[in-house]
């Protein structure tokens, strides 16, 4: 019923920039916040970034000043775009959102299936 679709990893050189979309689709009536999670190997998954309803926004520090979110409410989509990429950046980036779908009154966590992003020279 409701979907988030990511698009825009792959392979990039240190120093380069990636850019990352999500898109939410289904019966949805209302979006809260959205945000993008990072999962490398053998570690845990952690908060990259994410911006509210109200465009407010919040980072992990390893990413401030080189990663920005944004987010397009007409097209219930949030982007992540990524500057100054390091190897450390290199890991499954998976969109979330919080939702309000048209049958619920409740809103509930979404997750994207994910996308790779591997920066290696």
């Amino acid at each position: 019923q409701v979907q988030l679709v990511e698009s825009g990893g792959g392979l990039v050189q240190p120093g380069g920039s990636l850019r990352l979309s999500c898109a939410a689709s289904g019966n949805i009536l209302n979006i809260r916040a959205m945000g993008w999670y990072r999962q490398a190997p053998g570690k845990q998954r952690e908060l990259v970034a994410a911006v509210t309803s109200s465009g407010s926004t919040d980072y992990t520090n390893s990413v401030k000043g080189r990663f920005t979110i944004s987010r397009d409410h007409a097209k219930n989509t949030v982007y992540l775009q990524m500057d100054s990429l390091i190897s450390e950046d290199t890991a499954v980036y998976i969109c979330n959102a919080q939702i309000r779908r048209t049958d619920d009154i409740f809103y509930i966590n979404y997750w994207g299936q994910g996308t790779q992003v591997t920066v290696s020279s």
